[in-house]
C-alpha cells in the first residue's frame, strides 16, 4: 500500500536519489549530458537537509514501505514574477517515478502541498515548464 508522509532528515540521501533520477527521467532527453549532470549535482542529501530542516518549506513522499515512488517540495514562492509577495506560496517539485505515474499518486501529493499551503489571504503558484503537459494536465484535473 502506498502512503504519503511529510519528509524527515533521515530521508535526505533517498530524497536525493529520487529527485535526481525522476528529473532525468521526465527532462534528460532535453540536455546535453554535462550540462544535465551539473544541474543534477546541486540534488545532494545536504540539499535536501537544509529544505526540511525550514519550517518555511515542506517535502511529502510518497513510499511503498520499502522505497521512495515520489515526492512534492512546497514552501515560500520564489518564482521570479511581478506579482509574487513575500507572503506567496508556491508548489516548487512534483515528481513521481515513470512506473507510478497514472496511478493517481501525483494528486495525493498534489492535494497534501496545496492543503498545507492554502491559508487565507494567501496566493498560491505552481510553475512548470511550459512543454511539461503531463504536470499542466494534473493541475489542470486538480
Amino acid at each position: 500500500m502506498t502512503e504519503i508522509e511529510v519528509a524527515t532528515s533521515a530521508q535526505a540521501a533517498a530524497l536525493a536519489d529520487l529527485a535526481r533520477e525522476t528529473f532525468s527521467q521526465t527532462f534528460g532527453h532535453l540536455y546535453p549530458s554535462q550540462d544535465l549532470a551539473a544541474f543534477l549535482s546541486k540534488y545532494t542529501p545536504d540539499f535536501f537537509s537544509r529544505i526540511l530542516s525550514d519550517p518555511k518549506d515542506r517535502i511529502w513522499v510518497a513510499t511503498d514501505g520499502r522505497a521512495l515512488l515520489g515526492y512534492a517540495h512546497a514552501g515560500a514562492c520564489a518564482l521570479p514574477h511581478p506579482a509574487v509577495t513575500s507572503t506567496c506560496g508556491e508548489l516548487k517539485r512534483l515528481y513521481v517515478r515513470r512506473g507510478t505515474q497514472g496511478s493517481g499518486l501525483g494528486g495525493k501529493l498534489l492535494h497534501e502541498a496545496l492543503s498545507w499551503l492554502n491559508t487565507p489571504g494567501r496566493k498560491l503558484w505552481i510553475g512548470v515548464w511550459s512543454e511539461n503537459y503531463g504536470a499542466q494536465r494534473l493541475y489542470e484535473r486538480h
